[in-house]
Order: structure tokens, then sequence, then C-alpha cells
């Protein structure tokens, strides 16, 4: 996808703070691995409050540049009053869920990532078991293989994934200092992904919903939902219905106008179950069969190319895309020992 028209035009994940409104500040955050490079906290400032939108991933280089970056706006982490987070995504919660432990700083969630945290949590879970599933139900023997091959053996550090302090429902309104924040339910990257809305102000802070460089994941997330990418789209479609606003997004620069975005992203997907659909009228049969048929990121890269963890998102997202065009009648699906087997309906 091409870069939207009104963005910020330095490299995006120069540490620091940028202000992108008034009284807002995007903190980017480093990341672990290179491929979202890094992610966005948004420092929301008046005289007496500090409110952060999400808080990054719980490492000590994301901690440090988080305190530098508060400091240049004369702040530091016992100043903030509350973390309100997007999504359940380790670099968006891990962070804000330690920092509020450390210093009683209260950490709020969407609700809908309710089951999603509680099967986190639950004793003895394996974190590869929902990835698994969703590649077994796409018929991605080969890539099982290889993510058992890789499986770790050390225990998942639950001490990053504590409850929030609250829960936040639809249409919550949150006051961030001056500002009061609508808080809109957006499933489709996660069940329970939620922005922030500031009608007033004209900005949306948007998480992963919408993202003006890349397309976000669909679905991934240990609890999976039945139809992602039908979820997703009815989200955007909500997006489209609010006034036009100023996108804050976790990943990439500020731009100026939620709607453009929006209307790229519907048309990806357009193309993408197009696509799909081809796929299958051609022969594959499974999502695993589609994928491979399909070219992957803005480079047109061929599926063999990816490493595992994308050809991973590869296969699931497609997956998603097939699902959505059976409940469109578009498809017909016949479920296997061996995955879910897509054909042209009769």
């Amino acid at each position: 996808m091409g870069i939207a028209a009104g963005e910020e035009q330095s490299d995006w994940t120069e540490p620091g703070t940028h202000h992108v409104a008034d009284g807002v500040y995007r903190i980017p955050l480093p990341l672990p691995h290179d491929r979202l490079r890094a992610v966005n906290v948004y420092a929301v400032v008046d005289d007496a409050d500090l409110v952060l939108i999400d808080g990054g991933w719980a490492l000590d280089v994301a901690r440090r540049h988080l305190e530098r970056a508060l400091g240049e706006l004369d702040r530091e982490l016992g100043d903030i009053g509350r973390f309100l987070v997007t999504h359940i995504h380790r670099d968006h919660y891990t962070q804000a869920a330690v920092i509020g432990r450390e210093l009683g700083i209260r950490v709020s969630l969407g609700d809908g990532e309710r089951p999603g945290l509680e099967a986190i949590n639950r004793p003895g879970r394996d974190p590869y078991a929902s990835q698994i599933h969703k590649l077994r139900i796409a018929g991605a023997a080969p890539l099982i293989t290889q993510l058992e091959a890789r499986r770790e053996s050390r225990a998942l550090d639950l001490s990053v994934w504590r409850p929030p302090d609250d829960w936040i429902t639809d249409g919550a309104q949150l006051p961030a200092g001056s500002r009061t924040l609508t808080a809109i339910r957006t499933p489709g990257h996660t069940q329970g992904h939620v922005v922030f809305a500031d009608p007033a102000d004209e900005v949306l802070f948007a998480g992963d919903h919408v993202l003006p460089h890349i397309t976000p994941s669909i679905g991934l997330e240990p609890v999976h939902a039945d139809l992602p990418l039908g979820d997703y789209l009815a989200s955007l479609a909500a997006m489209r219905d609010l006034p036009d606003m100023r996108l804050l997004p976790a990943h990439g620069p500020a731009t100026t106008s939620v709607h453009a975005r929006v209307d790229e992203l519907v048309a990806h997907h357009d193309a993408r179950l197009a696509a799909s659909a081809r796929a299958v009228t051609r022969g594959a049969s499974t999502a695993y069969d589609a994928a491979r048929a399909l070219r992957w990121t803005r480079r047109e890269r061929g599926f063999d190319d990816l490493d595992l963890f994308n050809q991973t998102l590869a296969t699931t997202e497609t997956l998603a895309h097939l699902d959505l065009l059976v409940a469109q009648g578009r498809l017909a699906a016949t479920v296997t020992d061996a995955g879910t087997r897509f054909r042209v309906p009769d």
C-alpha cells in the first residue's frame, strides 16, 4: 500500500517525543525484531494529567526510551495517571502491565480481550496451541512440523500478563486530562481491540486497527473468532461512519485522514478476496495451498521467500479470506481431518 498524503515526513521510528496534536505526543518505542521496528505510545498531556495510550513491549530498552521521552515533557513514569490499552498484543499491553503493577498505575483494557487474557493465564497452557490449531484447519502440515521443531520449553512469563485494573466497555467516555475520549470496540485484529476517538479535537488513537503503511494481521490471538475478517471489515465501516479525523496509529507516522486509509484498506481486502477466490478456482483446495499461490507484502514476494512467522501469518490471513468467501456464498467448504477444503459452489 502507498504512503498516505499528509503524514509526518521524518523517520517515524526516531526516538523521542513527536508533537502530533494539541497536547498529544507520539513516542516510538523499540521492538525486539525488525518486522515492525517500533510501536507508538501516545502521551496525552495537560497541566495536571498524563495518560498514555498503549504501553509498549516489556523490555528494558523500551522502558529506557519511554523514560527519556517523558523527561523531554518534564514528566516521569510516576506521573502517569492511567494506561489506556488498545488490545492484548504484547507490544501494546505488557509494559503497561509491568509499570502499572510496580508503580500502582491504573491499566485499562477492552472487555472483549477478557477471554484471550484468561486463556494466556490458564495453567499449563501451550502458547503454540492456538497457532497450531489454526494451521491444522488451514491444511498447513509443513508449517506445523516447523513450529513444533522450534517449540521452546521455557515457561511463559505470566507476570507481564496480569489482568487490567478495569475493563473498558464499548462507548465508554474516558477522561484524559481536559479531553474526553470515546472507546469504540473494533474487533478484527483481535476480538477486544478498541480505538479511542476524540471528535472534538478530530483525532483517533487507532492502535493496530488502521495502520498507514501495512494491513493489520487478522485474528492473531489466543482465542479465535468465527469470522475475524468479517468483524474487521465491519469495524472499518464503523470508522467510515464517523467524522473524518487525524490518524494516530500504533505503527507508522500520523496522517491527516482516517477515512482515506480506511478506503485503501477496504480496497486491499476486496482485492485479496478476489485473489483468494481465483486461487481456489485454479485448483487450491486449502488455505495453505491458496496462500502459496498468492503474492505477499508490498514487494509482491512469493510465499517461499517469507520466514516461518510470516508464512504462518500469510496462511491464517488466507484462511480468514476464504472463510469470509464461504459466508458470502462465493465459495463452499468441507471440513475434513486434514483441514477445511474449499471449492467453487456447484
